[in-house]
Formats: structure tokens, sequence, C-alpha cells
């Protein structure tokens, strides 16, 4: 009688799951296509003047691979790159010379600001840094693109052709990341996956909407914008800091759009679990306010959306419970067909999708993992860096 009893109760709780993945599939913005890409386009009259500013500390493994690609780009306007030197052990600054005179092309200023003061993290400083240089060109455009990001020739007038066309004051690309390792191919897409299903690209887009994101590596933003939503000053504590611009300058009024990369790409290597693992441990937690209760209700809903399925297949076979085992092969399958236009967009095997449960068993393990550093106070850590706790930083006004 009572595993009679158990037995119904998993069953319930298995529709729950398959009916929070219909509603995925055709509620939550059709978050999992891959054809969100740059809107389309024309050819200004007269194209604007861009500052291109790279924030960069250590950077100096990745550092040929992405400056190269910002200094020949193609653009028939006036631009320039600002390389900040965030304090770097490496080289990166003076690397950063010896490739602008190797290649030449745009202009290229290396600028080095100073420790950052309390309640800024060193990323933000450094973009300030950069912006505070821009401002001397009066630029109508700033691009804030990430050191370890390779361009297409034709990135900037792209970007720049369809913030004008569709009257955006942000247009930003998820870079395409490396997948190369085991352990990049298991979790890489399942970052992009995830990050969509929190805010649907299509959503971000649409006139009204109050989803906003952006994708920190590829950021296209307008000059008179970014002094309208007091960028970065107004995000100045922000880790995860291209979210924050966009709800910035949504909140200022300003219009944003968010898509997937063509020909924008990450070079930055991610061989092992560990260096997975830190990179979104980093600002897991951060994502969700450092909440308690949302930590639980997002471990609680990890578990019914992505481990009940497969808990209910095993369960329902080995106990005969057909009903069990059919809805968990439903929730399943649904689970494996939105993840399977990322593995493509990806260009990885479709036997990969069936393991999204394990990939996201690792990504509540890494969220958990994320509160628990914040708990002992070491805060979010970035190029070195620790940062405090919110908490803990005296208010900033």
């Amino acid at each position: 009688m009572g595993q009679t009893a158990a037995v119904s109760a998993f069953l319930w709780i298995t529709v729950v799951s398959l009916a929070a993945w219909c509603w995925l599939l055709l509620g939550q913005g059709f978050f999992w296509r891959t054809d969100v890409r740059l809107p389309r386009r024309r050819d200004p009259d007269v194209w604007p003047s861009v500052c291109v500013v790279v924030p960069a500390r250590d950077e100096a493994a990745v550092l040929p691979a992405g400056l190269p690609s910002l200094l020949t780009q193609d653009y028939p306007g006036r631009a320039e790159v600002f390389l900040v030197d965030d304090g770097s052990t490496d080289g990166t600054g003076d690397l950063a010379r010896e490739l602008s005179r190797r290649h030449g092309g745009l202009p290229l200023t290396v600028g080095t600001p100073g420790e950052p003061p309390a309640g800024w993290t060193g990323k933000l400083w450094a973009v300030r840094y950069g912006i505070g240089l821009a401002r001397a060109r009066d630029p109508e455009y700033l691009l804030l693109t990430d050191a370890d990001i390779a361009h297409a020739p034709d990135s900037l007038r792209e970007l720049v052709a369809a913030a004008g066309t569709g009257g955006f004051d942000v247009v930003s690309q998820m870079a395409r990341l490396r997948v190369a390792s085991l352990w990049e191919r298991l979790v890489v897409p399942a970052f992009v996956y995830f990050f969509a299903q929190l805010y649907p690209f299509r959503w971000i887009g649409r006139p009204g909407s109050r989803t906003a994101a952006a994708a920190g590596g590829c950021v296209l933003l307008r000059a008179d914008m970014a002094e309208k939503a007091r960028i970065p000053e107004a995000i100045r504590h922000a880790v995860i800091d291209d979210v924050a611009l966009a709800r910035a300058v949504k909140g200022a009024g300003g219009r944003v759009w968010l898509g997937l990369a063509d020909r924008v790409d990450s070079v930055r290597p991610y061989p092992r679990l560990r260096d997975l693992w830190r990179m979104v441990a980093r600002s897991a937690y951060a994502q969700l306010r450092h909440s308690p209760p949302l930590l639980l209700g997002t471990v609680a809903g990890l578990a019914l959306v992505y481990l009940v399925p497969p808990a209910a297949v095993a369960v329902g076979a080995a106990r005969g419970a057909a009903a069990v085992a059919l809805a968990g092969a439903a929730a399943w399958a649904v689970m494996a067909g939105t993840y399977a236009p990322m593995l493509r967009y990806y260009r990885q095997p479709l036997w990969l999708a069936p393991l999204l449960p394990f990939t996201a068993f690792l990504y509540l393990l890494m969220t958990v993992d994320s509160a628990v550093r914040h708990y002992r106070g070491r805060g979010a850590a970035w190029k070195g860096r620790t940062y405090a706790r919110p908490d803990a930083v005296a208010d900033e006004g």
C-alpha cells in the first residue's frame, strides 16, 4: 500500500515536470530556437564614429587572437580602439602595442587605470576608464568587447548598421564560445541554453518588454545613452555587468537587442571541469540576488524540471509503473528536443541532448557552491580579484 502511494505521488510529480516542459516549449519566448541573429539592416548614408573599449587583465594568452581582429575591422567610418590594461602582470599592455605595430589598422591607445575603489568591480572600473578616454573623441557609439573575443572583419560594420536600422540603443551578440574539450562539449552549449531560458532573446528586443540582457563580450552602445543611463557608474557594483547594463539602458527608456552571433567567437579555453565550474560559480549566486529563498527555489526547480524526468523513467521501469515511465520519457524527450537546436548551433552531435539532466545537475552543484563561497566571505572572484559581498559594501548613494 505504501509503495503504491509513493509511486502515485511520484507520478503526479512527473506530470508536473511534463507540464512545466510543455509550458517552456511554447510559453517562454521560444527560447530554444537559435534563429535570433542580427536583425535586418541597411548601410547608413554616413557611418557614425565608434570607439572600441577592451578591458584586459592578464590576457596575453588570448590577445593575439582577439585584438588583431579589432584593429583590422573593415569599417567605413572613424573608429579607434582603447585597450585598458587593468593591472596585468603578464605583459598584456606591451603585447597590445606590439600587435598594433605588427598589424596596423585602427589606432590603438593603451591605458592603465589605478586600483578600483570600494564599490566597483575591476572590470567596470576598467570600462569606466576606457569610456573616459573615448569621450575625448566624442564617438556616437561605444563597442564594449572582451580581449578573448575574435570579430569577423565586418563585425563592427554589421553591428552599427543593425543599431541604426532598428533604432536600438544596445545591440549585443552572444559570442560563440569555444567547444573543444569533453567538458566544454557538455557544459558550454548548456550555458547558453540556460541563459536564453532565463532571458528569451525574442522578449529582449520586443518594444515595451521588461526583459533585459546583453552579452558582455560584444555590446554596441550608443554613447548618448551611456551618459543618460549613467553607464558604468550606475552598475559599478555589478558582477553580472552585461545584464545590469541592459537593465540600466531599458530603465532609461532605451531599446536593447540581443541575439546569437554568426562570426563573433570567444577563443578563451575552458579545458577542465574546474575551469568551467569557476566561470559559473563566480556569478551564479549573484544572479539570484544573494537570496536564500531564490536559491532554494532554483535548486527545487532544477530538480523538478531536469532531474525528475530521467528519475521517473528509472523508477517506472524498476517498479513496473508504465504511466510514470511514459510521463518521464515524454518530459525527457521534450527537454532533449529543445536542446537539440543549441547543439546544432555549436556543431555538436545530437546524442548529447539526452545528457542535459547530467549537465543540469552539475549546474545545480555549481549554484550551491557559489552560495557557499558567498557566505564564506570570499565574494565573487574575477581575474584574481575577489569582490566583497554586496551587503558588506558601504552605502554607495
